[in-house]
């Protein structure tokens, strides 16, 4: 079966969904019409650009201008996270958190897949390098995000407990271990849900494609597994990694809670 290809009309043709979508919101008064249209218009350029860039890349297969494309990915990644927290950390900490985690988890659970299961030669052809990457950052920025968020509301409403085991005489460590458990069961949960419903409430997105592009449906299946496990490894590498960096830093070197080094978002924007 060949790839159907399809022609600017076509895509035009299901815009008219959205158009349609956006006035039923206005009709009903659900005051989402105007963020609906902004963002099909956001991702129809968004998704345009990156589908130049990626053809630009695919003909040349430079290491250079890959690494500038995921780094550009993980930087991006790293607002999102931070974009999402209510109380985020205070200064660099705040992205910084986010971001290093990301690239520690997602990065290296990338290359293991790449030189040790799908043994790619060389190893950084952006054909499965984006595609992969995109994935992996996509639900690691999930998981850590709500990891976080969970982690810094939960210790900006639970400091009088907190406060209190460490007056006890415990560590910050022992202070915080069931906040740090919640966080990191919060930040699974998605991909486990995913994983859990894969195949009988949904077709995942890189399987249905596949199937679309005309590949074996077995193939897109194995495809699709691959992905799930990787993903899941490092959605939970980086949820660990975000937990375990911002917990040590609600803590100073004198293990005393430091609440103050969160920001609320909130107020803020108030």
């Amino acid at each position: 079966m060949s790839l159907v290809l399809l022609t600017p009309f076509d895509l035009a043709l299901a815009a008219v969904l959205v158009l349609l979508l956006a006035a039923m919101s206005w009709y009903l008064h659900l005051g989402v019409e105007r963020r609906l249209l902004i963002a099909a218009a956001r991702s129809t350029v968004q998704l345009m650009l990156v589908g130049l860039v990626l053809k630009a890349l695919f003909a040349q297969t430079n290491p250079w201008l890959i690494g500038l494309m995921a780094l550009f990915m993980l930087a991006v990644a790293g607002i999102e996270v931070l974009q999402r927290q209510k109380r985020r950390f205070r200064g660099p900490w705040g992205y910084g958190i986010g971001a290093f985690s990301m690239f520690i988890s997602s990065f290296s659970v990338l290359f293991l897949t790449l030189t040790l299961i799908i043994r790619v030669e060389p190893w950084y052809q952006p054909q499965y390098l984006i595609p992969l990457l995109g994935m992996l950052l996509g639900n690691t920025m999930s998981g850590a995000a709500i990891a976080l968020d969970t982690l810094t509301r939960g210790a900006w409403d639970a400091r009088g407990r907190i406060e209190a085991r460490l007056l006890a005489g415990g560590t910050w460590d022992q202070a915080i271990a069931s906040l740090r458990r919640d966080s990191l069961r919060a930040g699974l949960i998605p991909i486990v849900n995913a994983m859990a419903t894969a195949g009988l409430v949904s077709l995942p997105g890189m399987m249905t494609g596949q199937i679309l592009a005309g590949s074996p449906p077995m193939e897109a299946a194995k495809y699709q597994l691959l992905m799930m496990f990787v993903i899941s490894a490092g959605t939970g590498l980086g949820s660990v990694a975000a937990v375990w960096l911002g917990s040590r830093r609600l803590f100073d070197e004198r293990e005393r809670l430091r609440l103050d080094r969160l920001r609320d978002q909130g107020r803020d924007r108030g």
